[in-house]
């Protein structure tokens, strides 16, 4: 569930030498979720198809919200984090990076690249400058923030299950030292109850699997019993954050989260594009899951 920092609906997920991992949400645990939940019913029963779910801290330009008041959000969380970096004697930072999101698995190196104006199209981001956050937004796909101490370079990746069928976390950990540990943080994404698709999907991210060498030996042979629940007619359930952490187990990243990853879905609080999709709604917001690196005040 979410707290507020700076009455946002901001979370701190960890905090860690220099640095911290956020989760944003749709509304903050201050929002009574029954409240929440019964306004979405009355909209599938009443207007849903004119609503647009944008709930307190939308973050994407990319889903029709107005523009002026996602930058006003985007301002608020880097003013929100800054104040919660400052609280815990951390230096604030200067911006947030974001990406295009395209769900494949180009890597978009801060350092080496040229600011503009308009994101780059890549899923995945890393840095080893400080004073900078990677912000990766979702409403059910899996966000996954990496930081590896002896270096000091952080990442952040947009894994859906295209994403997990080209490699996105494999191609992203090939850009940090292979020798040195690794940490990793799930954000908040669907779970395998709510993720119900074809067939075809499995197949495919089977396919990818096996061809990118995702995952170890083990877990490729089990891909059905670990991974899938069979559903109704040629439905299954796909269990997308376990798969995101056996990529990232085989590649010698254990994931750091310290209590389970809410399910985007069935937690109101947070954006689903699938429930958006069921309510028949224009539109939802985008959360994001932000990893900050930022030193010690002297």
């Amino acid at each position: 569930m979410t707290s507020t920092i700076n009455k946002l609906p901001i979370t701190l997920l960890a905090q860690l030498n220099e640095v911290a991992v956020f989760q944003t949400a749709a509304f903050s645990n201050d929002d009574n979720a029954d409240a929440i939940a019964a306004n979405s019913q009355n909209q599938q029963q009443t207007d849903q198809k004119s609503q647009a779910s944008y709930g307190a801290l939308n973050l994407g330009f990319h889903v029709n919200d107005n523009a002026k008041t996602v930058l006003n959000n985007r301002m608020h969380l880097l003013n929100a984090i800054n104040e919660q970096l400052v609280e815990n004697q951390r230096q604030s930072i200067d911006s947030l990076h974001w990406l295009n999101q395209v769900h494949g698995k180009q890597i978009h190196d801060i350092d080496v690249t040229a600011l503009t104006m308009r994101p780059l199209d890549a899923d995945a981001m890393v840095s080893s400058q400080v004073n900078l956050g990677l912000a990766i937004m979702t409403a059910d796909c899996v966000p996954i923030v990496l930081y590896q101490p002896a270096t000091e370079q952080i990442a952040a990746i947009h894994a859906g299950w295209q994403g997990l069928a080209c490699g996105v976390i494999k191609a992203t950990v090939e850009r940090f030292n292979s020798f040195e540990p690794i940490m990793a943080w799930i954000g908040v994404c669907i779970s395998q109850e709510n993720y119900e698709v074809g067939r075809q999907v499995r197949d495919k991210l089977l396919t990818g699997c096996i061809e990118n060498q995702t995952l170890v030996a083990q877990h490729l042979e089990s891909f059905e019993q670990r991974y899938v629940l069979a559903s109704e007619a040629d439905k299954i359930k796909l269990n997308l954050p376990m798969l995101a952490a056996d990529q990232l187990n085989s590649e010698g990243i254990i994931v750091s989260n310290d209590s389970a990853v809410p399910c985007s879905y069935a937690d109101p609080h947070y954006y689903s594009y699938r429930r958006q999709t069921h309510l028949q709604q224009p539109a939802t917001g985008r959360m994001a899951l932000v990893i900050v690196r930022s030193l010690a005040v002297c």
